[in-house]
């Protein structure tokens, strides 16, 4: 019987990362444990994806000549699918217009479409017509929610977009001691005693309602707030509020634009409490991953967090910053952590996500 090939688009590896290149090492750690398959994983920078995924005897890494988009979807990419005989190749969002083997299409989200004031013009023209074109170019559509699916199929006319869900990765999960984690932060950032939001930068996650609570119910008196995660648009309602705050209050607001995956751990595991209040969500990985480290976590109730409806009354209307509060409150005496804990364990594994790849295939 033949071996399957596949090939995998990594070069998100060569930026910054994100949920995107969360969910593909995830996914990958766990499915090139299948030695009846090869994957080839591709890549600009190939030493960066082999500090992910290591040596297997089953995986090859394979280097774009060029990190120009266009260069790579037109020729790099058809290329080493012919060079290697691949018979599936796993995209994210975007598809080669050269198809040369079966496609694989991850749409996260289309959050631009429901959400359009969040999003600038050219970029909602673009990635509409980008999308739907892979979407109906590939052989197998996939996305992490019930509610990206529903979207979807709405909003590009088609039908069978399956789910794979994110996933947290175990280290969230290891036991550790509150007090270490605390000085090893301490040391590095100088932080304690902080509320914590990952996430990139942008309006729609909504950090100005964060801020906003944060000051006005005198958090900033006991606790700091610190912002993790790169810029991408910039939010002028955040910015504007910010400015006018006297600078006492301002030494406690904290922002962290590139930290490392372990330092991010260590920053989750020292945090007092964990806050996600953002408007839309193809998925939000980050408060199930403060869950999965025992963290009293917070979290918008909109979109795709809505389905996290285990978390209980930790839900909240995020574009109210009198529930917001309310939720805080209750969440920094929250005695459920660990019932919340075990669900997270149960549900979002990657191993499981690895399952239903391989059953929709």
């Amino acid at each position: 019987m033949k071996t399957e090939n596949f090939f995998v688009d990594c070069h998100l590896f060569d930026g910054n990362l994100q949920g995107t290149t969360t969910y593909l090492k995830g996914l990958y750690q766990e499915l090139i444990k299948d030695k009846s398959k090869n994957f080839f994983l591709a890549a600009h920078n190939i030493q960066k994806l082999q500090t992910v995924f290591g040596m297997h005897e089953n995986v090859f890494y394979l280097r774009y000549s060029s990190k120009n988009k266009l260069f790579r979807l037109l020729f790099d990419i058809p290329k080493l699918i012919t060079q290697n005989k691949i018979d599936y190749a796993h995209f994210q969002y975007v598809v080669p217009p050269i198809k040369k083997c079966k496609y694989i299409v991850t749409i996260h989200d289309i959050l631009f479409l429901d959400f359009p004031q969040y999003f600038p013009l050219f970029y909602r023209i673009k990635n509409r017509f980008l999308f739907n074109y892979s979407a109906n170019k590939s052989d197998v559509v996939l996305t992490v929610s019930e509610y990206s699916k529903d979207r979807i199929e709405k909003h590009f006319n088609i039908s069978d977009v399956k789910i794979i869900p994110n996933a947290v990765d175990s280290e969230y999960f290891k036991q550790y001691n509150k007090e270490k984690e605390a000085q090893i932060v301490k040391n590095k950032f100088n932080l304690d005693d902080y509320f914590l939001f990952v996430s990139r930068w942008e309006p729609r996650k909504n950090h100005h309602t964060l801020l906003k609570t944060f000051v006005e119910n005198g958090y900033y008196k006991k606790y700091k707030l610190v912002f993790v995660g790169d810029d991408a648009i910039e939010n002028k309602i955040y910015n504007d509020y910010y400015n006018l705050l006297e600078n006492e209050i301002k030494e406690q607001v904290v922002r962290l634009k590139k930290v490392e995956f372990l330092d991010l751990i260590h920053l989750v595991r020292a945090s007092s409490l964990s806050v996600y209040p953002s408007f839309a969500e193809g998925f939000g990985i980050p408060p199930l991953e403060s869950i999965a480290s025992s963290i009293p976590t917070i979290c918008s109730n909109t979109t795709a967090m809505s389905d996290f409806n285990f978390i209980g009354d930790c839900l909240f209307d995020p574009s109210s910053s009198t529930d917001l509060n309310l939720k805080i409150i209750k969440a920094l005496q929250d005695n459920l952590i660990v019932e919340k804990r075990n669900h997270v364990d149960l549900k979002y594994k990657w191993d499981l996500s690895a399952k239903f790849f391989n059953e929709i295939l």
